[in-house]
Parts: structure tokens; sequence; C-alpha cells
């Protein structure tokens, strides 16, 4: 065999000091010069569109958990109030109290106090301030007291200086005479819904979403991880279970608002069970979540590597303790991770509850998961829909509360995952 010689000139293939290797040494690092840029710059927009949004959500939202309250002077013994102070201090308070006119009575204090109109620069709702603190203190029926009750939807505007200026200058009036003032707004983390947006709360729809995610995860995630396992390590390879895989990787795909109408025909028409529910909605959401947990969960598994069950035979382990003492404590970080995805994604949804009822006015957390709830999601959007631009803040806030719960709830997944990666 003859060695061939390089042409005049050509340098040999195996010369890469040569110009020609240098020039495409050249061109191969600029172009991953380039990709490294692309792929920084790709990072930086992500994180700046991420930071825009958290800088929005906080600018606006922040001031739904700032409240504005007017001091309220009320004599109580002028007002006449048909209320007994001894039975403000048994379970008949609440009865009592309702016979009361205290709506009457805070209008008049405010017309007394502030002139006429005065009742318009308090809320609807500051009665229920003033029948909290006869709860309180029953003895206050007797006395003239100054009472701290929130201020009308456009008296709170004016004074974070967003309201007309007609507001803003009541507003300084009443600062001037210390008759104002601002404060974190307790009662919208342990309220419930209502139409006056100065006394509204997100409790109510947290805790619906509390319990919605509750039955997820009871039923999505052992379900899942279950036909997972089986479809991964028992069951036979046929037509049968090609046919069960094609329709899992679909059902993953499917609209959310179709598990709505299949939550609604079956869950509700079919076995009645309460509409607007947290168990309603979180068997929806299970059938929605399923899919996902399978599919990831299918995927762990599979990532195994065979010799660590082959070893686990080698030692005399039966089938079952080789899936549950040295596969699945392997295969539970992906498995777990397909988990916060499918979570994070039933935490957001709101299509489906709202096929199911979970739109309706709540005014009570719930007490169980029959009772009337609705969720954080269907909060936001029914008060984003509200004409009354109270409730622009309200929403902000409910959807800062709504990304801290989806941090806490992927914070201890993530936790649970990394435990999991440490002992395999």
């Amino acid at each position: 065999m003859t060695e061939r010689t390089p042409l005049p000139g050509v340098p040999a293939p195996t010369d890469w000091r040569g110009a020609m290797h240098q020039r495409r040494m050249a061109k191969r690092y600029a172009a991953e010069r380039r990709f490294r840029r692309l792929g920084l710059a790709a990072v930086l927009l992500s994180a700046g569109f991420l930071i825009m949004l958290l800088v929005s959500m906080l600018a606006g939202g922040l001031n739904g958990f700032v409240q504005t309250q007017i001091v309220l002077p009320i004599d109580f013994p002028a007002t006449h109030l048909a209320v007994d102070a001894a039975k403000l201090r048994g379970p008949a308070a609440d009865l009592a109290l309702a016979a009361a006119d205290l709506t009457g009575a805070t209008d008049a204090a405010a017309i007394a106090a502030y002139g006429p109109g005065g009742e318009t620069l308090i809320s609807d709702g500051a009665w229920t301030r003033v029948r909290d603190q006869l709860k309180a203190d029953p003895s206050l029926l007797g006395k003239r007291v100054r009472l701290w009750v929130p201020a009308a939807d456009r008296i709170d505007i004016a004074a974070k200086r967003e309201g007309a200026p007609a507001d803003e200058a009541i507003v300084a009036r009443l600062t001037h005479t210390h008759a104002i003032t601002t404060s974190f707004n307790l009662f919208f983390l342990t309220g419930s819904d209502s139409t006056d947006p100065t006394m509204v709360g997100i409790w109510g729809a947290l805790k619906g979403s509390l319990f919605t995610m509750l039955v997820t995860l009871l039923i999505a995630f052992p379900v899942g991880l279950f036909s997972a396992l089986y479809l991964e390590e028992y069951a036979p390879r046929n037509r049968w279970t090609d046919l069960i895989e094609v329709s899992i990787n679909n059902l993953a795909a499917v609209p959310s608002i179709i598990f709505g109408l299949l939550g609604l025909a079956v869950f509700l028409n079919t076995f009645h069970l309460p509409r607007s529910a947290p168990i309603v909605g979180g068997l929806t959401l299970a059938l929605m979540t399923m899919p996902v947990i399978v599919i990831a969960s299918r995927n762990a598994i599979k990532a195994v590597p065979p010799s660590i069950r082959e070893a686990a035979f080698g030692i005399g382990a039966s089938p079952v303790q080789v899936v549950f003492h040295h596969v699945l404590p392997l295969a539970m970080p992906g498995i777990l991770t397909g988990t916060i995805i499918g979570m994070a994604r039933a935490l957001g949804e709101t299509a489906p509850l709202l096929m199911i009822g979970m739109r309706a006015f709540i005014t009570a957390p719930p007490g169980g998961l029959r009772d009337p709830a609705t969720v954080l999601p269907v909060q936001i959007f029914l008060w984003s829909d509200q004409i009354n631009r109270g409730f622009v803040e309200k929403t902000s806030a409910a959807i800062l509360v709504l990304l801290v719960f989806l941090l806490a709830m992927n914070g201890v997944a993530i936790y649970l995952r990394n435990r999991f990666e440490s002992r395999s």
C-alpha cells in the first residue's frame, strides 16, 4: 500500500498547524461563542420577563394588603340599641346583635362626626367592625367610644394617591385632624368574599384551594404511581397495553375544560355530589393530573439501571421487594418531579372548576370537603371581572397569595425529592 503524497501547497490532513485547519478551528470556536452568548441571552431574557412580572404584581398588589381606616366616634347610650349587654357574653350574641340596627347607628355616628354625607366616608361593612367590637367588649354599650372602621372604597383609593382630586382633598382634611390612618389589612388574609372591596378576604378561597389540592394529591398520586408501576414492571406487552399507553399520552394533552365537562357529567349529574365542593373539584383535577404523573413515573422507573434489578434478584429478593426496596426509592425523585408539575398545573386551573360550579359567591370559608367553596384562581377571575376599582389591587394581591402558595407547595415537594435523592 503506497502512501498518498499531498498536493503541493495543500497541508496534510493531520497538519493541525496549517492555515486551513486554523481557519476551521477559528470558525468552530466562534460558533461555540455565539451559541454560548445566545444561551446566556435567552436566560437573561427569561429572567427579565420574570422580574417584570414580579415587579408589576408587587406594584399592583402590595396596596391590597393595606387598609385605610377612619375614626368613628359613637355614643352608644344615645343610639338606643335594643341590645342587652348580658346577652353579648353568651352564645346568643350574634342573634342579639342581628336584631339591632347597627347599620343605622353607624351611619348616624358618621353623619354626626363628619356632617351630611359622612356615611359615604365609611365602608358599607363598617357596621361589622362595630359588631365585632361589641362582642369583644359588651361594656361599650354604656360608653362613648372612638372606633376605627374601614374607609369607603373611594377614600381608600384616594389615601393611596390614586383617587379623584375631591376625594384626595377629603383625605387631606381627615389627615390634618388625625381621623384617618393606614395599616396592614389582616382581614384580607382571614376573611372571605364580599361585594365591598374594602371588606373582601382571601382565606375562604385559600382554604378551598387547600382542600381541593389535598383531594387531588390523595387520589392522583397513588393511582398514578401504582398505574406506572404496573405498566412498567408487570403488564404484559400486547395490544391492550399499547392501547392504554396511547390513551394515557393522549389524556395528558387533552384541554382542561374537557375534564371539567367530564366532572360535570360524572360527579354532579351521575353521582349527585354537592356542587361547588372541594371534593368534586379535587376529583376533577385528579383526573386531569393523573396522566402527567403516570408518564413522569414511568420514565423515572424506566431510568433505573437494569443492573439494580439484576443485583437484587441475585441476592434472593422477590419481585415485590425489588420494586419497592430498590426500584421505587431510586425512581422517587423523578416521580416527585412529575408530581410537582402536575400539581402546579392543577393549582392554576380555572376552566374545569368553572364547569363544576366553583364560581359561586362564597361568604364563609368551607368547613369540610362537601361544603361550598371556591379556589384562588377562580376568586382571582371573579374579582378581575368586577368594575369597581377597589377590586383591581385585591386581584393583584390575590395573585401574590397564589404565587406564595405555589412556591410553598413546590418547596415542600422539592424538599422531599432532595431527601429521596440523598438516601438513594
